[in-house]
């Protein structure tokens, strides 16, 4: 004699959620938003689903698994729109993340190809630096380009990858940059913004600014930086993120220096805007100075 299993006329959640392919949890969030409705409790105060409560589950099921969202099932069920209209919006969606998995499949080529933090810029920045050897770019350099592409865009921060390129090209300017950089670290909070210190550096800032520009411009790559904007221009498709303003961008973003280097750095920012060089190109982001 063979042995027959008579299916049960309801079950426990815990039944419903292992037959389902869910949890438990899923289900009682469905129950809260109305999606599936709740059914009676049975004598010992535990819920109990019958065959039409796992037929919905199932269906909701299988919807989420096409990426139907949780509201749409809720107005497919109620028939309160169209489902050739939920079915259109969930093609957009499907397109959107189509498009940000192949943004993020392309960062992953660009990290494996680069091999450094490089590689998560936008293709604009990393695309004028990949020609320079890893260990020339310092993650303070990175760090910077980031805080630049996050203010100014990608645009902003590839035009300042000028100065990296000098910087890696030209090891006297470096040189002149750590020095720079040793400087402004010893503008301590006790030193007197108006110590005389204070503006020579400024001075110093001022000039190293005045040989990273000529430099750009007799290495050509003033001319690549023209090309830059032609090319970005052309890849502006209107679907871009829009972006806080650059003021309020640098108000968000904190620096902790000292008031000598705060001073440090408006008297650089006023000598250069003297020379008439005072753009938001030569200035750069606060780190430098």
């Amino acid at each position: 004699m063979y042995p027959s299993a008579m299916p049960p006329r309801q079950v426990k959640i815990g039944d419903a959620a292992a037959f389902a392919g869910t949890t438990p949890r899923a289900i009682r969030h469905y129950h809260q938003i109305g999606l599936l409705p709740e059914p009676e409790r049975g004598g010992d105060g535990r819920r109990r689903y019958g065959y039409d409560d796992m037929i919905r589950l199932l269906w909701i099921r299988k919807m989420a698994e096409a990426g139907i969202s949780l509201d749409d099932m809720r107005s497919a069920f109620d028939e309160a729109r169209d489902i050739e209209e939920i079915l259109s919006r969930l093609e957009d969606t499907l397109a959107v993340r189509e498009a940000d998995i192949k943004r993020q499949h392309a960062a992953v080529q660009r990290l494996q190809a680069v091999g450094s933090p490089l590689g998560l810029l936008s293709p604009l920045v990393t695309d004028r630096l990949s020609h320079i050897p890893a260990d020339a770019l310092r993650p303070s350099d990175l760090d910077a380009l980031l805080v630049t592409e996050r203010i100014f865009g990608p645009l902003g921060a590839a035009v300042q990858a000028s100065t990296f390129i000098v910087l890696a090209t030209h090891p006297d300017l470096r040189a002149d940059a750590d020095r720079l950089d040793a400087a402004d670290a010893a503008l301590y909070d006790s030193v007197d913004p108006h110590d005389p210190r204070v503006e020579e550096l400024a001075a110093q800032h001022c000039a190293h600014h005045r040989a990273l520009d000529e430099a750009v411009e007799a290495d050509g790559l003033d001319a690549a930086e023209e090309k830059l904007f032609e090319i970005y221009d052309a890849d502006l498709t209107g679907d871009e993120d829009v972006r806080m303003s650059a003021f309020e961008a640098i108000t968000k973003m904190p620096y902790d220096f000292s008031p000598a280097r705060m001073r440090c750095i408006e008297l650089t920012a006023q000598l250069l805007a003297l020379d008439g060089e005072g753009t938001p190109d030569d200035q750069g982001t606060p780190d430098d100075c």
